[in-house]
């Protein structure tokens, strides 16, 4: 059994971080002429998603260290054999807001970049949680099931942002929102 934990909370890590995104996104679109209340909503919005995603897949996080043995049981890495439906699910809808979010904030509005950019995101997540199960006992399980699902994730936000952009009013209103090439100071996404 370990010897020495630490347990990081939620609420006093996420508050504050997502407060801080505010104040972040909003100093930089009022310096660069930008701020809306369109773009200031989607802007908080980004940040908010982003502490969400922190929140559902890190905090609060219990590490441990010392003597003890590793909890490889936390390691999933055979698809769909013991996968669970509802997280299944629960993923696939956690990444279904990634492709609007792209599209608006980042200018990102290539179907394989917006793909590519959900796996990279979840790939990341499992490694840190697998790394943190590893390392230090961490309390969260990576899971292969849960690379899947967010990937699907972010293609079924990509068809269906699309979808909703043929509606001459819903794109309309998104490219009001969304950020060019030259505002936002990076080369755009080819489309």
């Amino acid at each position: 059994m370990p010897t020495h934990h630490l347990t990081i909370p939620a609420l006093p890590v996420l508050v504050p971080l997502g407060v801080v995104l505010m104040v972040v996104s909003g100093t930089w679109l009022r310096r660069r002429g930008l701020l809306t209340a369109g773009r200031l909503g989607a802007a908080w919005f980004a940040g908010w998603y982003a502490v969400a995603v922190l929140g559902a897949t890190m905090l609060p996080m219990r590490l441990s260290w010392g003597r003890g043995a590793v909890e490889g049981y936390r390691l999933i890495l055979e698809p769909v054999v013991s996968m669970r439906p509802i997280d299944f699910l629960l993923n696939i809808v956690m990444t279904v807001p990634l492709a609007a979010l792209l599209h608006i904030v980042f200018g990102v509005r290539d179907q394989r970049r917006v793909v590519w950019i959900g796996f990279l995101l979840s790939l990341s997540i499992e490694l840190t949680q697998a790394i943190l199960v590893l390392t230090l006992h961490g309390n969260r399980w990576a899971d292969v099931n849960d690379l899947m699902s967010n990937t699907i994730g972010a293609y079924a936000g990509f068809l269906l942002f699309a979808r909703l952009r043929r509606s001459e009013r819903f794109g309309r209103a998104v490219e009001r929102l969304s950020f060019t090439r030259s505002e936002r100071g990076t080369p755009i996404a080819v489309r």
